[in-house]
């Protein structure tokens, strides 16, 4: 199920300063510079409704940690379109491919390894990777990580 909400970017001198301390308490946390909401909250002289209030809603530019992503390892041959193919696949599934990782060619084959966004994919995992396996040139595929 898709969520309706809408997000903003806006520029961080342009937050009110109850916003802008929420988005620095998380980070605090998350950086290990405060062992408690009620640490950094104190640090930074705001009230702690005031970070209840917003907590929820406060996200940093990017952060992996709200994203469902997949981390995949693929041995392919080196045939020109290959990776091209494995590419086109995963964007027909409405999957985002976020980082690729490719060794040069040895004895004909590569190594490729690819994070993924799983958000607006409908499919499970296991039917992602049959599809993948399933492409001329793919002769391996496996899931070496998932967050």
């Amino acid at each position: 199920m898709k969520s309706n909400k809408k997000f903003y970017m806006v520029r961080e001198d342009m937050l009110p300063n109850s916003i802008v301390k929420t988005a620095m308490v998380k980070e605090m946390l998350a950086g290990g510079e405060a062992d408690s909401i009620n640490e950094a909250v104190d640090r930074l002289q705001m009230a702690r409704s005031t970070y209840y209030k917003y907590k929820d809603g406060v996200f940093p530019f990017f952060n992996a940690e709200n994203m469902n992503i997949i981390n995949i390892s693929l041995l392919l041959r080196n045939v020109s379109g290959v990776l091209s193919s494995v590419l086109n696949c995963i964007a027909n599934l409405q999957g985002n491919v976020l980082t690729i990782n490719q060794n040069l060619p040895l004895h004909g084959v590569a190594y490729v390894t690819l994070s993924m966004s799983m958000e607006d994919i409908l499919v499970p995992v296991d039917d992602i990777l049959d599809k993948l396996q399933d492409i001329d040139g793919v002769i391996n595929v496996e899931l070496i990580g998932k967050s």
